[in-house]
């Protein structure tokens, strides 16, 4: 056959299954853009507002902060998710105000953020705020940043703003932060976790040479870090703020660079759901670390996890490179697996992930040694013990349950074992089943595609055609017909919420062509849901 007419052949196949052709085009796209996709960060953003305004696209990042604040007065998701953004957006147009280039348009923006800050955010109880990494840190050092901003306006400013020195939440104290500063300061070694928070430690500069693409993940820490040793410093690291400042247009996300959890999420999702992916050879040998010593980082300047580590062996075994999960035996606590050494908190789905790989290596060598399908067994047992009392799961990853009940899902449903997971699944579809919304969708705050395809694919592991499920499918289906390609709000736990859009969209992907299958065993005139790829969507 000519190449002429392969060609033709192709396009006509791509014309045929949307599905497969945007597919496609995300796995291309995780090869150009090595460091992953992520929306912009309200937080990383302000940051660099406040301690880099020397970079380039300063007067942008100044710009998105103010498009993004919400009529309250406050940045970010609801409920106390917005306390960081919020303090990290008002310290930052406080501090492009006290230097006087920005005139007076900024007195407005920061007396709203205050409002916020000191009418319904700061007063609060520490337990109820969302376990996001480091917030016992992050926000005294950002409250005190700018209570001493606000002490050290001109007068004339400072008469228009509220004056009352930010409180600290209730049960929330400086402890941990006057203890870490110290440490460096005292010249201990900064520990990878930490490193991810370089921008509120006060740390001295190390000479960490040339070659370092981004401190701890962060291009807030990476700015910090920069500020203080100078650009000549870190030619790569400048390199590297560069390319996501211009991809921007000036605000920034986090975490960068997220090339392994990107590349393992989008893979190992795509191919469950049954959806043909062939990456490039590079793409593939970069989660082979997953295989060795203490597995593999969700990208540079972040410390292993088995959570990444877990998900890169099940992409590896599902892509036809199954590989020994011997490394996520560092992992194993008297509780079940950690996500690190250490870890402050239990995730069921990084549970449910090392399920996953165990799983794989189980069906591919049913004879290994008795300590893996223990671990099966184990970890069966440990994740119907965490189901909640409605069917569901939730985690310390993902603010949405609808996420955590389809990561446990589908694991007890490929993997586990005993008649407990099979009744957890069962369980978990009937919450999903009951939490539908009128148009179709699902969420934790209002429906939206990323939560409506979790709950898809909970539900499409009932494996008969039950009336009421299909209904729901359905139904869900064509929600994600209309909304998949729309924006996708942060679900997901950094420094605040933030959106991994890629992953999102895989995800959203896989949904459709699970959805699809099913409407057609119902409907043979339905066969798919119409998910689009960017380049022919108008």
């Amino acid at each position: 056959m000519s190449n002429c007419a392969t060609r033709v052949l192709a396009d006509a196949a791509t014309a045929a299954d949307p599905v497969a052709a945007t597919a496609r085009e995300l796995i291309a796209g995780l090869g150009l853009r090595p460091w992953g996709q992520v929306a912009a960060s309200v937080y990383e953003t302000g940051r660099l507002v406040a301690v880099a305004p020397w970079l380039t696209g300063h007067h942008q990042r100044i710009a998105f902060l103010l498009r993004s604040q919400r009529p309250d007065g406050a940045w970010g998701p609801p409920e106390g998710y917005a306390l960081v953004p919020t303090l990290s957006a008002t310290d930052a147009l406080l501090t492009a105000l006290a230097d006087g280039r920005a005139g007076t348009e900024l007195l407005a923006p920061v007396a709203r953020g205050l409002g916020a800050l000191v009418g319904t955010l700061l007063p609060t109880d520490a337990r109820t705020l969302p376990d996001t990494p480091a917030l016992d840190l992050i926000v005294p050092a950002l409250v005190d940043t700018i209570n001493d901003r606000l002490a050290r306006l001109e007068p004339a400013t400072a008469a228009r703003l509220p004056r009352p020195p930010l409180p600290l939440p209730t049960g929330l104290n400086r402890d941990r932060l006057r203890a870490v500063r110290s440490a460096v300061a005292a010249g201990a070694t900064l520990p990878p976790k930490l490193a991810h928070f370089y921008e509120i430690l006060d740390a001295t500069p190390t000479d960490a040479g040339p070659t370092l693409t981004a401190v701890g993940a962060s291009p807030a820490a990476t700015a910090a870090w920069l500020t203080a040793a100078g650009p000549a410093a870190g030619p790569a690291a400048h390199a590297f703020l560069r390319a996501l400042i211009r991809d921007g247009g000036g605000p920034v996300p986090c975490p960068a660079p997220i090339t392994v959890f990107e590349r393992a999420w989008v893979l190992s999702g795509l191919s469950r759901a049954g959806i043909t992916v062939n990456p490039t050879a590079a793409v593939v040998e970069s989660l082979a670390a997953a295989t060795a010593g203490h597995g593999i980082a969700t990208g540079d300047g972040l410390p292993t996890d088995a959570d990444t580590t877990a998900v890169s062996l099940d992409a590896l075994a599902r892509l036809g490179r199954p590989a020994d999960p011997a490394s996520l035996w560092a992992y194993e606590t008297a509780d079940g697996f950690c996500t690190w050494p250490g870890e402050d908190g239990f995730s069921v789905t990084t549970n449910a992930h090392v399920l996953d790989a165990f799983g794989q290596h189980l069906i591919r060598q049913p004879d290994a040694d008795a300590r893996y399908h223990r671990a099966v067994d184990r970890l069966s047992t440990v994740l119907t013990g965490h189901q909640r009392a409605d069917g569901a799961w939730q985690d310390r990853w993902h603010a949405s349950p609808y996420y955590a009940t389809a990561c446990c899902v589908l694991a007890l449903a490929e993997f586990g074992r005993g008649a407990p997971a099979a009744e957890a699944v069962d369980r978990a579809a009937g919450w999903v089943l009951s939490s539908q919304r009128a148009d179709g969708s699902w969420g934790r705050w209002g429906g939206t595609a990323e939560e409506s395809a979790y709950a898809l694919q909970v539900l499409l592991t009932v494996p008969t055609t039950v009336p009421r499920v299909d209904d729901a499918v359905a139904r869900g289906h064509a929600y994600l017909h209309e909304s998949a390609a729309g924006e996708h709000p942060p679900l997901w736990y950094g420094k605040e919420l933030y959106c991994p859009t890629v992953i999102v969209r895989a995800t959203v992907l896989a949904a459709c062509r699970l959805a699809g299958i099913r409407a057609s065993s119902v409907d043979r005139s339905v066969v798919d849901c119409g998910y689009q790829s960017t380049k022919t969507t108008t």
